[in-house]
């Protein structure tokens, strides 16, 4: 029993070797779990104890490694609603709300960009889409502050961006979007790719944000 627990951990954590991910405000770190496995893998050889003492050992070492991991990376949807309803206040409209399905589907994607933290949109219709990445760390409210800069670009009257790229931004103040859903996932090089997803879908041709 106890060697094949060890087995278990140790093909889930090769299959999610180098990542972690951040879903409903919870970070996980695979390599973690990788560790637990190994440590597992060598009480086998090297202990006398009775194996379901071991069994009850490893799962309460498991356990305990990863919400000891979960507390001191844990992010909320809040941590991406804040800076989102910030800036939707300032052009007066209303609050977006989480979605758990949004949030299913930004994870689902990000786990694709895990081993290039490429820009790459999903191409998804049923939802507007921001992206971001950075080579280090990216917290919720660093990647939403890249997309609300752009707010300088764009010009309300001719509806237009001018100067730069505005997109983003008028996908996060975008009126009738008024569900978020997002996720992040720290990539195989190290870096982090962060994807909020918008419903319904802003961004549309001849219309205004508000």
């Amino acid at each position: 029993m106890l060697e094949d627990l060890a087995n278990i951990y140790s093909t889930f954590a090769n299959n999610a070797k180098g990542l972690s991910h951040e879903w409903l405000g919870l970070r996980i770190s695979f390599p973690l779990i990788s560790r637990v496995a190994d440590q597992a893998k060598r009480r086998l050889v090297t202990t006398s104890e009775p194996v379901d003492k071991i069994e009850v050992g490893l799962v309460c070492l498991v356990s305990t490694s990863i919400l000891a991991h979960l507390a001191v990376q844990a992010q909320s949807p809040q941590d991406y609603l804040d800076p989102h309803n910030a800036a939707r206040a300032q052009v007066g409209v209303g609050a977006l709300v989480w979605d758990d399905t949004v949030a299913a589907t930004a994870l689902n994607y990000a786990y694709q960009r895990a081993g290039d933290c490429s820009l790459v949109h999903s191409g998804n219709p049923n939802y507007g889409e921001n992206l971001a990445m950075s080579t280090g760390s990216l917290s919720p409210a660093e990647a939403v502050k890249l997309w609300t800069d752009e707010q300088q670009y764009y010009d309300y009257n001719s509806n237009t961006c001018i100067g730069g790229v505005c997109g983003h931004y008028t996908q996060v103040v975008w009126a009738n979007s008024v569900r978020l859903g997002c996720a992040s996932v720290t990539c195989n090089s190290g870096g982090t790719f962060v994807i909020c997803n918008y419903y319904p879908p802003g961004n549309v041709n001849g219309q205004r944000p508000y």
